[in-house]
């Protein structure tokens, strides 16, 4: 093989696009899981085509990024996809590099439920915080 083939051969095996996640890559709680299959059993009941759960990830000030959480009515060739037993959570790949080892978590609070995220900036060896002044709390430590 010659020095150049070899070296495109290695550059698209360094570039190849894995579409499939991992628990070690995004981690979903069971309460998490039990909450978003209920919100899609209830949206496919409006729209059928509905093929999962995006999360996203927008920019934020001081107190970090945003994250959330929306249907999904396609999978684009460069999303990831997560499957989990009849669920399917699709990330695309500039807010996987933030979510990647990240936790989404479901919490009952006495004024109703929410998700948390926990761990984000993990990938890139963030905390989620302010040094300057801490304002992002809650679930981004």
């Amino acid at each position: 093989m010659s020095e150049i083939s070899a070296t495109q051969s290695r550059t698209t095996e360094a570039a190849r696009f894995e579409p499939r996640l991992s628990a070690d890559d995004l981690q979903v709680t069971e309460a998490a899981q039990a909450k978003l299959r209920a919100l899609l059993e209830d949206a496919r009941n409006d729209d059928a085509g509905i093929e999962g759960v995006r999360i996203y990830v927008a920019g934020g000030g001081c107190g970090g990024m945003g994250y959330g959480m929306t249907f999904a009515d396609e999978v684009r060739p460069t999303d990831a996809v997560l499957e989990l037993e009849g669920l399917r959570i699709v990330i695309d790949p500039v807010a996987l590099a933030y979510m990647r080892g990240a936790e989404i978590d479901y919490v009952e609070e006495r004024f109703g439920g929410s998700f948390v995220f926990n761990n984000v900036f993990q990938a890139v060896g963030g905390s989620g915080v302010c040094s300057a002044c801490g304002a992002a709390g809650g679930g981004c430590a």
